[in-house]
């Protein structure tokens, strides 16, 4: 396999720095080296369970890495390659080493199995998908004077299709919009295009906020939905959501974003009398941010009150005082596009390679 370095990472660099190579390389694993010899993998998972530990990711890898971990000898089968991704289901990357334990070569999953043994894993097909398409998009006013937010183009298609093509990806083929403004824009659209999927509509008579319209949902035979904002664009592994949200026992799973934030001045330190302490130059924080992406126990629906505004927010406080679990799966920072405000739709653009204006 040719480009191994991009799999390939030093044990000396940071956590943070590891997830953007893995994001750059649009690769969920890294083998990493120490003196030429790999000593372990770093994993995507590996980050999350670190996030939810509250893990310092500017810290090292050397505390995080696995080090027992599966690889292939020098001359190995291809059969016994298969059988090793078959009997492990979350492994997608195995290093070839040799008996020194340097990295000769990585095999991919994609590569070695079949289409159906790939799909082996996929539990999202039956699980319905609702995304919230009712707002009237004022964050990109002027804009959507002209256009409903989910008809916003990013590259060849507009925000609505991006989001319904990623679960269609990951297998999911039922699919809900709620619709309140210009609603017959919306429909329109999906009217003229042939589809692998199938599109429902709930509508909004009046504005039901970012919740208030999933009380329809109640309908539906489904023990779980995914319900994702009509202007966000997560670039993960659907599966995995929704496999953590099913194996953690969780009624809502919230997907979460780590978002770096600079503060763009010194920062004092003072005392208690207002003496000088110390300063921090522009000093940086990490924030685990709501990105508008949640898996969502049917039984939880029960808590929205019928035909009334209700934000998301409010479901979740209701949810934590009924005593129900709730939970984050995080992400890392470049695996979240928001399309709903200016200055993140050029960033989106220019990522989609679909850059108006300079």
């Amino acid at each position: 396999m040719k480009n191994i370095e991009k799999y390939t990472a030093s044990i000396g660099i940071s956590i943070r720095d590891a997830v953007k190579q893995m994001d750059v390389n649009a690769t969920e694993n890294l083998m990493v080296e120490d003196d030429g010899r790999i000593v372990g993998i770093f994993t995507i998972g590996d980050f999350r369970r670190g996030v939810l530990k509250g893990l310092d990711i500017n810290s090292g890898l050397s505390g995080v890495i696995n080090r027992d971990y599966i690889y292939l000898k020098e001359h190995y089968s291809e059969e016994h390659a298969r059988k090793l991704f078959i009997n492990n289901v979350l492994i997608l990357e195995l290093p070839v080493l040799n008996e020194s334990g340097q990295l000769l070569d990585i095999i991919r999953r994609q590569d070695t199995l079949t289409g159906d043994e790939l799909n082996s894993n996929n539990h999202i097909g039956e699980v319905p998908v609702v995304i919230m398409a009712g707002g009237k998009g004022k964050r990109l006013d002027p804009f959507t004077r002209v256009l409903p937010k989910p008809l916003i183009p990013i590259g060849d298609n507009p925000v609505i299709k991006v989001i319904i093509d990623n679960f269609s990806n990951h297998k999911a083929s039922k699919f809900f919009i709620s619709l309140n403004d210009r609603e017959w824009m919306i429909k329109a659209y999906f009217h003229d295009h042939q589809l692998p999927y199938q599109i429902s509509y709930i509508m909004e008579d009046k504005p039901l906020g970012t919740a208030g319209a999933l009380k329809q949902m109640l309908e539906e035979d489904a023990d779980d939905i995914f319900v994702s904002n009509c202007d966000v664009i997560i670039s993960a592994d659907y599966t995995s959501i929704y496999n953590h949200h099913i194996e953690s026992g969780l009624d809502m799973t919230m997907v979460g974003c780590v978002r770096q934030y600079t503060i763009p001045y010194g920062i004092f330190s003072v005392s208690d009398d207002g003496g000088f302490i110390s300063m921090k130059e522009k000093p940086e924080y990490d924030f685990l941010v709501n990105t508008g992406l949640y898996v969502i126990k049917r039984s939880i629906l029960k808590l929205i009150p019928e035909d009334t505004y209700y934000d998301m927010n409010s479901l979740i406080d209701e949810a934590m005082k009924k005593g129900m679990k709730v939970g984050v799966f995080p992400v890392s920072d470049a695996s979240w596009m928001d399309v709903g405000q200016w200055n993140e739709y050029s960033k989106t653009l220019n990522i989609f390679g679909n850059l108006p204006y300079e």
